[in-house]
Parts: structure tokens; C-alpha cells; sequence
């Protein structure tokens, strides 16, 4: 096995380096757990960045991904394919959407949307509408579309000049999103939880007045569940908890558990801007990751994944607000819902985020002092409580 220098050293030479990557080659996984090439063990709290939400090499799921690639891997979208039909039919099951466009990621799934609500604006409801609204801190893509409606400059410099029709406004504060509307505006995209903008929750109130904003206006909803979704937050969909429906929703992440999927899913009447010839993608929903897709969400239904990434995910977050009692000095704020949750410190945060990396626990580390945490919703509890042991002899080993 070759070593983690020998490693990096090849990479430097063969990708561009547009990744600061973290000190580890990881090379098999299991679970919540996951092996580095010198056979050391880390908790993975991170999950492919929401991803593996059934953990590493689920049974069920490799069993699926080995039969499906013994029968068919692609088609590409030019015939029918069943597996498709039987993922988008889980998909609208779970929530009170009516159609679904499958793509590859979750940038993918956005600008989709982007063009959806462009389109039937001018298509459909014959308006000369097509500014989207975003939210300052949101993240909702790398495409230039996508990146320009993420309301996050840093992440924009020397990309320009980026699309126009987008404007952010601060989150949670609905007097500057209806300032905000203009006769140009088409539609209004959120997350409901931000994630890489330091998981930051929309109010249930703020989120039940931008739908009625959106429904006085005309304008269309878009709710970006790229992260929040997959039964994260302890319902299906994170919206569900506010009680509204939107119009657009996007999804990604977890939807294959690894397999690069992604899904745009709207209503029937949102549908008509999308007619024949309008978008497409050769590799999205094909058969392979479509069934794998269809294994995941059955697993999630079977075994009470929401309801279980509710109950640890509570119990989680006491373990770690218990270590905020204990060092108010070092924790500012513990928050999220369910198995998305953030730890943001007072400092310190890069020197937290290796030590307990050195102490066998990947977690990422955002806004550069934000502990996110996105773990398996399979996760052991007995591994939620040692990171809160773990975090808490940190914290206790700097002060």
C-alpha cells in the first residue's frame, strides 16, 4: 500500500489542484467507519459530505449496484427505462410533488430548476420574469449559474462575468426579501438549513412567509434539500417540518448513496416548462444508479431512518450541548435538526478540527470555525458519544 506522501505526491502530479485535501487516504469503508492505507480506523461523522447516509458498503445497495451492472448500466435518455420510473415513483411518495427530471449532482439539480423557472415564466405564464431570489450564505452550486445564485462571494472571484438575474438577500429576514421582489423577479431559492454556510435554520415563520410572499407574487419556490434531504433532519424532506410545500425541490447527496445522482422534482403545473427538447443530460437517472436509488430510500423506509436520525440526532446534540455547558469559553453555539448538526467555536477552529482528526474522527470543519457534522444515519450511538468525549478532552487539553 503506497503511503500518504507517495500518494499526494503522485496526485500533484496528474489533477488539477483545485481541492486542499485532508491528510488521509482513505481506502475501504464499513458502516460508520472507514480504514486509511496504513489500516487505521476513523468514525466518519461527515459521510461523504451527507452522501452515505447507509454508510460505507451497504450490503443491500452493493448487492443492487452488482445485479443491475450485470444486466444494464446505460441507455442513455433516448428509450424508457423502469428503474427510472421506479425511483421517481418513491420519489413523489414521499413528498406532495408530481414530476421528477433525474441529472448527475446536485449543481446539476439546481440549474435545472434555474431554467425551469425561467422558462415557465416566459412559456407558461407569459411573463417577462427571471431573477431568482437566493439567500446571502447559501450554497447552491459550481456551475456559473448555480455559483452566481450562491451567496457566498469568496467563491465567485475570477469567475466573471457571471449570469445576471440573480440578486441574495440576508437570510431569515423577509422584509428584505420583499424588498427585494421586482417585476423581473421569477422566483424565490432556499435552503432550509444552510450547510456549507454554517448550518444556519430558517425559522419555520420565515419559511411559512416566503411561501405566502411567493403565492401573493406569482413568483415560483424553489427548496434546495441537496443536504437537508434523505430523511437528514428527521423527516424525508427538511421542509416537511415547516409544513410547506414548494413548487421546485432539488435532491442529491444521499438519493444513491454514493452514486452520482441527482433530482429536480416539481409540480404538475411547474412541468408544462419543461416540454420535449427543453433540457436533458445523457447520463442522468440511468439504470444503474436509478436502482441503487430505489434500494436506498426502500432501506430508509423499512427501517425508520427519519425517525431514527430524529432520536440520535437529539440525543447528539444534548451530548454536545453538554459539552457547551462545560467549556462556554471554547463553544459558541451547538444547532441544526437531527444527524445535521454544527458546532460553532470561539476559536481555535482548524487547531479543533485536527485534533480530533489525529483522534480519529472526520468531521469537516466550515466558515473555518464551524464543526459540521453529517454522519451515516446508521451511525452507532456509542461513536456520537465518543466524539463528544473526545471533543470535550480536546477542549479541555487547550484552556
Amino acid at each position: 500500500m503506497p503511503t500518504l506522501a507517495e500518494v499526494a505526491k503522485r496526485e500533484q502530479q496528474l489533477l488539477c489542484s483545485t481541492y486542499s485535501r485532508y491528510p488521509l487516504h482513505l481506502v475501504r469503508g464499513e458502516g460508520a467507519r472507514v480504514q486509511d492505507g496504513q489500516g487505521r480506523e476513523y468514525v466518519d461523522l461527515l459521510g461523504g459530505i451527507a452522501v452515505c447516509v447507509l454508510g460505507h458498503a451497504h450490503p443491500e445497495v452493493t448487492r443492487t449496484v452488482c445485479d443491475q451492472a450485470a444486466r444494464l448500466v446505460h441507455t442513455s435518455n433516448l428509450f424508457y427505462q423502469t428503474e427510472q420510473l421506479d425511483l421517481a415513483e418513491r420519489l413523489v411518495a414521499t413528498c406532495d410533488l408530481d414530476r421528477v427530471f433525474f441529472c448527475n449532482s446536485g449543481a446539476e439539480a439546481n440549474e435545472a430548476a434555474i431554467k425551469l423557472v425561467r422558462r415557465y415564466a416566459r412559456e407558461v405564464q407569459g411573463k417577462d420574469r427571471f431573477e431568482i431570489l437566493t439567500a446571502q450564505g447559501s450554497f447552491h452550486g459550481r456551475t456559473l449559474a448555480t455559483l452566481t445564485a450562491t451567496g457566498q462571494d469568496k467563491l465567485k472571484h475570477g469567475f466573471a462575468p457571471l449570469p445576471s438575474g440573480f440578486a441574495s438577500v440576508p437570510f431569515a429576514d423577509i422584509a428584505a426579501l420583499e424588498q427585494a421582489v421586482s417585476p423581473q423577479t421569477a422566483g424565490v431559492m432556499l435552503e432550509v438549513i444552510q450547510g456549507e454556510g454554517g448550518i444556519r435554520q430558517a425559522p419555520v415563520e420565515y419559511l411559512r412567509q416566503v411561501q405566502d410572499l411567493c403565492a401573493d407574487k406569482g413568483l415560483v419556490l424553489v427548496l434546495d434539500e441537496v443536504q437537508t434531504g434523505m430523511g437528514r433532519t428527521g423527516q424525508m424532506w427538511a421542509h416537511q417540518k415547516a409544513g410547506v410545500k414548494p413548487d421546485i425541490m432539488t435532491v442529491a447527496k444521499g438519493l444513491a448513496n454514493g452514486l452520482p445522482i441527482g433530482a429536480m422534482l416539481c409540480t404538475e403545473d411547474m412541468s408544462a416548462g419543461f416540454p420535449p427538447g427543453s433540457h436533458a443530460t445523457t447520463f442522468g437517472g440511468g439504470p444503474l444508479v436509478s436502482a441503487a436509488g430505489c434500494t436506498v430510500l426502500d432501506v430508509i423506509k423499512r427501517d425508520g431512518l427519519c425517525q431514527r436520525a430524529e432520536a440520535v440526532g437529539q440525543e447528539f446534540k444534548e451530548l454536545l450541548d453538554g459539552v457547551k455547558t462545560r467549556h462556554p469559553e471554547a463553544i459558541r453555539e451547538v444547532r441544526g435538526q437531527g444527524l445535521m448538526l454544527g458546532v460553532e467555536l470561539e476559536h481555535s477552529g482548524p487547531e479543533v478540527w485536527k485534533a480530533l482528526l489525529e483522534a480519529g474522527f472526520i468531521c469537516n470543519l466550515t466558515q473555518n470555525s464551524i464543526l459540521r457534522l453529517l454522519p451515516p444515519l446508521i451511525v452507532d450511538m456509542e461513536d456520537l458519544q465518543a466524539f463528544a468525549a473526545g471533543l470535550d478532552r480536546i477542549l479541555d487539553s487547550m484552556h
